[in-house]
């Protein structure tokens, strides 16, 4: 008799387990279907501080800190891994330069970033991947060996990394940046800077 109701008992668990869990997928797969809120124009202030590697001579230690723009440029209204939203950026950086040859650099970068608003990850939090080309300007020092030959120079900016929303309006968000610098082979040698570090930034959306 214990048995027959010990099996009766375990029988009822687990079917209320399995309708429990095809409520909670149906539930997950609503939220995925709904329409979600993206903000139309951001300001962004980011820091990084980047390391020189593959072909750095001099083992380059730089800070870089932007001043980004970004304008929201489509939505994927999806309940795939690419539901998310893209952005189009404009980047003004500064960057002293702590270990090199050269002492500063400064530009502009324009690119895109994609967000990925998945329902299934911890609330708040919004995955994004971003990459751009620019252009700016460094003290150069042709006459030292390993040192950049001439002020012009090209950068290109690539980041992965998550962002965690405070609020409708604030963000905050941590990454790994990988920036290139190089004037593109106007001159010879022309020996380019590879940088990558961590980065953190914060981020008001209007």
């Amino acid at each position: 008799m214990v048995a027959r109701l010990v099996k009766i008992f375990c029988i009822a668990l687990l079917v209320g387990a399995l309708f429990a869990t095809q409520r909670g997928l149906a539930g997950v797969e609503s939220v995925a279907n709904e329409p979600f809120d993206v903000p139309r124009f951001e300001l962004a202030a980011e820091s990084a501080y980047l390391f020189g590697f593959i072909n750095s001579p001099h083992s380059y230690e730089i800070g870089a800190e932007f001043l980004a723009a970004r304008v929201r440029w489509g939505v994927r209204q999806s309940d795939d891994w690419l539901r998310g939203y893209n952005q189009f950026y404009v980047l003004a950086m500064a960057e002293p330069i702590f270990r090199g040859i050269e002492n500063h650099y400064f530009g502009l970068n324009f690119g895109a970033r994609y967000n990925f608003v998945q329902p299934r990850m911890l609330s708040g939090l919004v995955p994004y991947i971003s990459g751009g080309l620019g252009l700016g300007w460094i003290d150069s020092h042709s006459n030292i060996p390993g040192g950049q030959g001439q002020n012009f120079t090209f950068n290109i900016l690539t980041a992965a990394g998550v962002a965690y929303e405070l609020n409708a309006r604030w963000k905050v968000e941590v990454g790994v940046l990988y920036e290139h610098l190089s004037n593109g082979g106007q001159t010879d040698p022309n020996p380019s800077l590879n940088l990558l570090g961590p980065q953190i930034g914060v981020t008001h959306s209007f």
